[in-house]
C-alpha cells in the first residue's frame, strides 16, 4: 500500500521553513508536521497533482566561526598574522537562507574584511597597546550588515596574534623587560609601605611612651601634692591638740620597745622633760 504521507520533526533548536512547489509559504515552529506523498500517475490523472511540498531546517542555535590565520599588513606595514573567533546565531531563518546564498561563508568573508580594514587603519604600537580596539572594531562593522540576512553578531573577538619571527624576538625581550620592570616597581613599593607602616609603628609606640610617661608624671604629683595636703592637715590638728602629738610619740615609743634592737636615748631637762631622740 503506497503512504499518503510522511511525517517530519522540527526541534526546538531549529525552525522549518516550508516550501509549495518551491515558493516559500511560511516558517515553521518546532513540532510534527505532516508532508502529502506524491500521488500515483494514475490518481493524478483522476484527481490533478498535488503541490510537492519541501521543509528545510535552519539551525537556530548560537555557534562559533573561526577566521585563523589572516595575514593583514599594518598601517605602518607590518604583516601580522590574525585569528578571529565569532559568536553569531541565526533570528531570521527566512532572511538567512533567502537574502545570500550560504550565510555561513558571507559572514566569513565580512568578518575577514572587517579585520584588514581596522587593521590597516592601526599601527602595531596601536594595536600592542589598544588590543581591543580590533574587536570593537570587527563587532561594529559586521554586525550591522549581518542582520540584512538574518544573523546576529553576539560577540567578536581577536584570538590570537602572530608576529614576524624577527619581531616576535623583541617583542618577547620587550615584554620580558616590562615585566621585569613591574616587579622591580612592585618590590620597590612594598618596600617603601613597609617602611612607612614601620615608621607609623615606631611613632605610634614612642607616642604611646611619651602619654605613659606623662600619665605617670601626673599621677606621681598628684600623690606628693595629696601627701603634702595630709601632713598639713596633720601639723594643723597637732598645732591644734598638742596631746595628739604626745599620744603619736608614745605609740611609737610603744612599738619601739618590742624590737631588742631598738637605742632610746633620752635626755632629761630641768623641767622633769624628756629631750632627744631613738
Amino acid at each position: 500500500m503506497t503512504k499518503r504521507k510522511r511525517e517530519v520533526i522540527i526541534k526546538d533548536t531549529h525552525r522549518g521553513l516550508l516550501y509549495e512547489d518551491g515558493v516559500l509559504v511560511r516558517v515553521l515552529e518546532a513540532g510534527r508536521y505532516e508532508i502529502p506523498a506524491e500521488r500515483p500517475r494514475w490518481l493524478e490523472r483522476l484527481f490533478g497533482r498535488l503541490p510537492q511540498k519541501e521543509i528545510v531546517l535552519v539551525d537556530m542555535r548560537e555557534r562559533d566561526l573561526l577566521l585563523k590565520g589572516q595575514e593583514i599588513l599594518t598601517a605602518d606595514k607590518v604583516a601580522l598574522r590574525v585569528s578571529v573567533i565569532v559568536q553569531f546565531r541565526v533570528i531570521d531563518p527566512r532572511a538567512a537562507l533567502h537574502a545570500v546564498a550560504n550565510y555561513e561563508d558571507r559572514l566569513y568573508s565580512d568578518v575577514q574584511l572587517a579585520a584588514r580594514r581596522s587593521l590597516a587603519s592601526m599601527t602595531l604600537e596601536a594595536i600592542l597597546t589598544n588590543r581591543n580596539q580590533l574587536s570593537e572594531d570587527i563587532l561594529r562593522d559586521v554586525k550591522g550588515a549581518a542582520a540584512e540576512y538574518g544573523v546576529e553578531i553576539r560577540r567578536a573577538d581577536v584570538k590570537d596574534i602572530i608576529f614576524p619571527g624577527n619581531l616576535q624576538d623583541i617583542m618577547n625581550r620587550v615584554l620580558a623587560a616590562e615585566r621585569m620592570s613591574q616587579a622591580q616597581l612592585v618590590e620597590a613599593r612594598t618596600k617603601a609601605e613597609v617602611q612607612q607602616i614601620e615608621a607609623q609603628a615606631k611613632a605610634e609606640v614612642q607616642r604611646a611612651a611619651a602619654q605613659a610617661q606623662a600619665e605617670a608624671q601626673r599621677i606621681a604629683t598628684e600623690a606628693e601634692i595629696r601627701a603634702l595636703r595630709e601632713r598639713a592637715e596633720a601639723a594643723a590638728i597637732y598645732a591644734q591638740h598638742p596631746a595628739l602629738l604626745r599620744l603619736n610619740e608614745l605609740e611609737t615609743l610603744r612599738e619601739l620597745s618590742r624590737n631588742a634592737n631598738a637605742r632610746l636615748y633620752i635626755n632629761f631637762n630641768g623641767d622633769g622633760h624628756a629631750e632627744g631622740e631613738d
